[in-house]
C-alpha cells in the first residue's frame, strides 16, 4: 500500500498539481478541490506552514551601509564629467536587513523549491505586464501566516465538504486556512 494517493495520474503530473494547488492555497487562504486532492495538499501545505512557524524569529537584523546611484527629480541618474567620461553619481545608505540564520535559510529554500513563482496582475492593468509583480511566498509564510499560527499545534487547515461535482459525482470540498 502506498503512503500517498496517486490521484490517478503519472507522478510528474502528480507533483506539479500538488505544487500548483498548494501555491494557490497558500495565495489566496482558500481553495476549491476534490476530497481526494485536498487530503494530500493539507499534508504538504501543513507541513510547510509549520516549518514557517518553527523559524519565524530565527533571523539577526544586521546594519549594512550600500552605494545608491543618486537621481535627479525625473528619477535619471545623475551623471559627472571624469577624466573625460561620464560616471554615475553615488551616494552611501545605511540600511537595516534581517539576514537569515542557517536554519531559516534551509526552510525558506525548501519552501521555494517546492512553491511556484506567483506573479500578481492588478485588475486595472490586466493584460499589461509593466504593472506586473512577483509576489515572495516564502516571506508571506513567514511574516503573515506563521505568526497567526503561533499558539496552535498543527491543525492549520480545514476541509468543509460541498457536494458533489455536477459531472462525475467527484466530492468538492474547500480547504482553507483556519
Amino acid at each position: 500500500m502506498a503512503g500517498y494517493r496517486k490521484l490517478g495520474r503519472t507522478s510528474s503530473q502528480r507533483k506539479a498539481l500538488l505544487r500548483n494547488q498548494v501555491t494557490n492555497l497558500l495565495y489566496n487562504g482558500k481553495i476549491v478541490t476534490t476530497e481526494a486532492k485536498a487530503k494530500e495538499i493539507r499534508r504538504i501545505a501543513e507541513g510547510m506552514i509549520a516549518l514557517a512557524v518553527k523559524e519565524k524569529d530565527n533571523f539577526e537584523t544586521v546594519t549594512v551601509t550600500a552605494k545608491v546611484a543618486r537621481k535627479d527629480k525625473d528619477g535619471k541618474r545623475v551623471k559627472e564629467v571624469v577624466n573625460g567620461k561620464k560616471v554615475d553619481v553615488y551616494d552611501s545608505v545605511e540600511k537595516t536587513i534581517q539576514k537569515d540564520k542557517a536554519s531559516r535559510l534551509h526552510a525558506r529554500r525548501k519552501m521555494l523549491a517546492y512553491l511556484y513563482p506567483v506573479t500578481e496582475v492588478p485588475a486595472e492593468a490586466a493584460g499589461k505586464k509593466k504593472n506586473t509583480k512577483e509576489v515572495d511566498l516564502t516571506e508571506k509564510l513567514f511574516n503573515e501566516i506563521a505568526p497567526k499560527y503561533v499558539s496552535r499545534n498543527g491543525g492549520y487547515t480545514r476541509i468543509i465538504k460541498i457536494g458533489q461535482r455536477k459531472g462525475d459525482a467527484a466530492m468538492e470540498v474547500l480547504i482553507e486556512l483556519v
